[in-house]
């Protein structure tokens, strides 16, 4: 009799191959948009939010010797090189806090393709940074010395065994190991990128990071607001949703900078082994004497920015196998006669579709926004910038800030158009500040023209002269531009399957147990034949 184990493997890989491909031809796509606009409410069952994280929570702790390398992290720099991030020495916070002298620890990743053997060695700089106030009562921090280093010579789908610290000093981390993206041009693309907004420290921000590495992905996208210092008092070691209510005499809004270092080591499972790039947000500004802002951000993170021409860290563009992404600054200027419009035009320009087809951009507060919460926030930002995005063919634009989901049908200046971006707001990655439910389209819910004033950049509030909204500021109805929308805390995962086709899904905090569950799912397609740049086209 013949021996037909061979038939048997072979059924259950078809059958398995069937199911997917049945899955698949139930996921909607964008060709079949505009759709009619959905709202998933909240679920009562749940808690709007949850409280911060102790700073002696086992995430957030400090667990190792004081040179002792932590709060490690990757960045992208290049194709074929890596950024390598991390912290040594004890930060210090008080009336008479005294910097570190960054010199006194070397910065030096050893990396090879084998474990225990690092055939390359690079070093880098290392620094710190102050955060000062000088009114009564009011702490100021320095902090520990912050290392940089990149590594270069990489291969591309490639594992690098690492370590870094001061070898000179016996103090090297464990090792770690990482896996380099496709190159562009190679018709390859990132696993899976996961996208995060507005994560903080609370229970939430836990729930969140561990759905997200049971998802596996291969790169993470940060879209503002990463630990909410600013919101977590100096005195009382308890998380405040509204500073000015707690020290409404406060000559300024201090932040309380430990925060960062609990926030490092609480992403370091993560960043360790996935490249993460960020943006800024509002949360990120932290102002301080002497109109010093966006320190703390500045000083921790290595992003691109020279290699992409930018010299900036608060926009700068990177590519990731065959895909672009441009990530734009919304607290730095962003008008059309500015260093940042001018260096988006250039990067744009050079962008080779052939070589990265997909074109996404993200920056932190959302232009397209049916919610109460910051609604039409940054029209000012929309009316300088959505035109060069559009004629540049952008196809996905991610944004944080509300602390909702929401998923708009292509469009362009509010119009329904089918060569628009798809704008997707994962703004509820698990801060403090509670998910917002609030639509502005109910009644009673629309907010005023004086509510929603930018912390940088002017107002640009408007009554809609055309369409269902005319001569009204706020809708009547869920806007036709709003495809999706549901108050949830999660995170969301851009599956890349070729040059034409993204699978998108939205994962909620709370399906985290269950099987195959989501809360949206469709693929987004391209159409570069119908929409090439350059061209106008107007309608969906």
């Amino acid at each position: 009799m013949e021996d037909c184990t061979n038939c048997s493997i072979s059924a259950i890989l078809l059958l398995i191959i069937l199911t997917k491909m049945v899955i698949a031809s139930q996921i909607p796509t964008t060709l079949e948009g505009p759709f009619q606009p959905v709202t998933r409410r909240f679920d009562p069952s749940l808690r709007r939010g949850s409280d911060d994280l102790p700073m002696e929570h086992s995430r957030l702790r400090k667990n190792v010797t004081f040179n002792f390398p932590e709060q490690i992290s990757l960045a992208l720099s290049t194709p074929t090189s890596m950024w390598v991030s991390w912290v040594t020495g004890d930060a210090q916070i008080g009336l008479n806090a005294t910097p570190i002298d960054p010199l006194t620890v070397d910065s030096e990743v050893r990396y090879g393709k084998e474990s225990g053997n690092y055939t390359e060695k690079r070093s880098g700089i290392s620094l710190v940074y102050s955060q000062l106030y000088p009114f009564e009562g009011l702490w100021n921090y320095t902090s520990g010395i912050i290392h940089h280093v990149r590594i270069d010579g990489l291969e591309p789908q490639t594992k690098y065994f690492y370590k870094c610290g001061d070898s000179s000093l016996a103090e090297m981390s464990e090792e770690f190991v990482f896996e380099t993206l496709p190159l562009p041009g190679s018709g390859k693309y990132p696993a899976r990128i996961a996208v995060v907004g507005d994560l903080g420290l609370t229970s939430n921000s836990s729930t969140t990071i561990d759905h997200l590495i049971v998802n596996d992905p291969s790169m993470i996208l940060m879209v503002g607001d990463l630990t909410y210092a600013n919101q977590y008092l100096t005195t009382g070691g308890k998380g405040a949703s509204c500073y000015s209510c707690e020290f409404p005499n406060s000559p300024t809004r201090e932040t309380y900078q430990p925060r960062w270092d609990g926030w490092g080591r609480f992403m370091q499972p993560l960043t360790s082994r996935i490249p993460m790039m960020v943006i800024e947000g509002n949360h990120e500004i932290e102002p301080q004497v002497a109109n010093t802002t966006f320190l703390s951000y500045l000083t921790r993170f290595s992003v691109p920015s020279n290699e992409s021409g930018s010299g900036s860290n608060l926009y700068y563009s990177f590519d990731a196998g065959g895909v672009h992404f441009i990530m734009l600054g919304a607290y730095v200027d962003y008008n059309q006669n500015g260093n940042q419009y001018a260096w988006l035009q250039r990067d744009l320009e050079k962008v080779d579709r052939d070589k990265t087809p997909w074109l996404v951009a993200s920056w932190h507060p959302p232009w397209y926004n049916s919610y109460s919460s910051h609604y039409q926030e940054f029209e000012c930002m929309r009316l300088q910038m959505e035109s060069i995005l559009y004629q540049y063919r952008v196809d996905i634009v991610f944004s944080g800030h509300v602390h909702a989901y929401e998923r708009m049908n292509r469009v362009y200046n509010y119009t329904l158009d089918s060569c628009g971006p798809v704008y997707i707001t994962v703004g509820d990655g698990g801060n403090i500040e509670k998910v917002d439910v609030d639509h502005a389209d109910e009644p009673g819910k629309c907010p005023s023209s004086g509510d929603n004033i930018p912390e940088f950049g002017g107002v640009c509030h408007m009554k809609f002269s055309f369409g269902p909204a005319k001569g009204k500021f706020c809708w009547d109805t869920q806007p036709e531009w709003s495809a999706y929308r549901e108050s949830s805390f999660g995170h969301g995962i851009l599956e890349v399957m070729n040059s034409t086709h993204a699978l998108w899904t939205w994962h909620r905090n709370q399906d985290i147990y269950k099987d195959d569950s989501h809360g949206d799912l469709i693929y987004i397609v391209r159409q570069p034949e119908l929409c090439s740049v350059g061209s106008m086209h107007f309608g969906s």
